[in-house]
């Protein structure tokens, strides 16, 4: 197999150009890579329900085995160190760690991540662990889910035993990983586990979600000397359609539930006035503490960046009056999302113009094409490359510009088990072959681990 010549660059870009400290990393997430859905006590998580049901992955698969992670972390980590990261972001399954409600702690779940940890440190990764990425237990679904709040002290016994038992060797914790899909896509508009279709269903689950992400975060400190604590949110920048009145304050309504619906109260702002208007009698039921709790101070913030929204005033759409157009002509990857790296300086520009974040790290970041595999078995994704090249370049914009950017994940390490479209998108740097679980290194990560090692082009 060739290794790729990297003389054909589109544009000048270097590891020095970012501080010595830089964290560089690739993010992984369990249900997507780990498989062994069956092992070592593990239960079912919603969405081994939700993708063994018909009609809800587009290619009729499940996680069941993604890329058996499970038995060949050590070969991955072994790569991500060979591609000269320092960090590696991944996520724990909470089904692996508990069996039931009165459960006891499943030793061989947490002996895993013990190994795991163990594995990333003797390679010079730094762990970034991810508490909550989307695999509830379905034991807890079938007691009604983030729905009910008793999910909440659920949550919180699982954050206190994962934290007291690795956190003698991890530092750096996120809590959820986008509440906005946990809630919106889960139970608004269904395309995500548990399939649920009601605003205030997923209004109210959002809201438990974030009252459990501001109540870990003590919890994890009390656990963790020296924690660094925060959360990862999927945020966008909003465009208006035109230059009209109507759809310029509609890109407002859009906001404030796409952006401003978790900013707002997780820097003390409580929730956007306008939405609570706009949602009346479906907006979440409060209680004493909550907003508060939710507020609580982080040490950083994660951005997941992929794309802008461009969105038009309509007043037939309950409950923004706004509905997101694609506009024809704009460069996309084959998922249809709108390739803007610029996007990603407007958006940092904009989250710490009106937030106190403190430090923030690009959690997510990458793109889907349709990968081909040549004769000599390389898998030449130029336009993965350029658009990792881009975005690194406007990450570099945004800090020459005064943002306070610490680090950034590549998404992701792994073609992986994609949500709802299966396997059918493949976001990896490394190439899997699912029949074989062979892992091939593509052209986006060549380029990646060239730059890392400061090549210069």
């Amino acid at each position: 197999m060739k290794t790729p010549i990297f003389k054909d660059l589109p544009m000048t870009l270097r590891r020095a150009d970012f501080s010595d400290d830089f964290v560089w990393g690739v993010s992984t997430s369990s249900y997507q890579i780990e498989g062994a859905a069956t092992l070592d006590g593990r239960v079912p998580s919603i969405w081994d329900t939700f993708s063994a049901t018909a009609g809800k992955v587009r290619d009729g698969s499940t996680g069941a085995v993604a890329c058996d992670h499970y038995h060949r972390w050590e070969q991955d980590l072994d790569l991500a160190q060979s591609m000269g990261l320092n960090a590696y972001r991944f996520s724990i399954a909470w089904p692996r760690i508990f069996n039931g409600v009165d459960a006891e702690p499943n030793a061989k779940g947490l002996e895993f991540y013990s190994k795991l940890v163990d594995g990333m440190l003797a390679r010079g990764l730094q762990p970034w662990c991810t508490l909550y990425h989307w695999d509830l237990p379905q034991y807890l679904q079938d007691q009604g889910g983030w729905e009910n709040r008793a999910t909440i002290s659920a949550y919180l016994h699982y954050v206190d035993v994962v934290t007291r038992h690795l956190g003698d060797r991890v530092r750096h914790w996120i809590t959820h990983n986008e509440p906005w899909c946990t809630a919106m896509h889960g139970n608004w508009d269904g395309m995500h586990a548990p399939g649920k279709r009601s605003l205030p269903l997923a209004l109210q689950v959002c809201h438990h979600v974030m009252v459990s992400h501001g109540r870990a975060v003590a919890l994890i400190r009390a656990n963790v000397a020296d924690a660094q604590v925060g959360i990862a949110l999927s945020l966008h920048p909003i465009h208006a359609a035109s230059a009209s009145a109507e759809d310029q304050a509609a890109v407002q309504r859009h906001d404030g539930l796409r952006n401003r619906w978790f900013l707002d109260p997780l820097y003390g702002r409580g929730y956007p006035a306008q939405v609570l208007e706009l949602v009346g009698e479906d907006a979440p039921r409060i209680e004493a503490g909550d907003m508060e709790a939710i507020a609580a101070p982080l040490d950083f913030l994660g951005v997941n960046y992929y794309f802008p929204e461009v969105v038009r005033d309509a007043p037939e759409h309950y409950p923004l009056r706004s509905a997101i157009i694609h506009p024809e002509g704009r460069e996309r990857t084959a998922f249809g999302w709108e390739v803007a790296p610029q996007g990603m300086v407007e958006l940092l520009a904009r989250i710490a113009r009106d937030y106190p974040t403190g430090p923030l790290y690009i959690t997510e970041n990458g793109s889907t094409y349709e990968d081909q595999v040549s004769a000599d078995g390389s898998i030449d994704d130029v336009q993965r490359r350029d658009y990792l090249i881009r975005h690194l370049a406007a990450m570099r914009d945004a800090i020459a510009a005064g943002g306070n950017i610490r680090g950034y994940f590549a998404w992701s390490l792994l073609d992986n088990f994609e949500w709802a479209e299966g396997y059918l998108r493949r976001f990896g740097l490394t190439y899997i072959d699912y029949a074989t679980q062979e892992r091939t290194l593509k052209h986006s990560g060549h380029w990646y681990s060239a730059f890392l090692h400061g090549a210069q082009n």
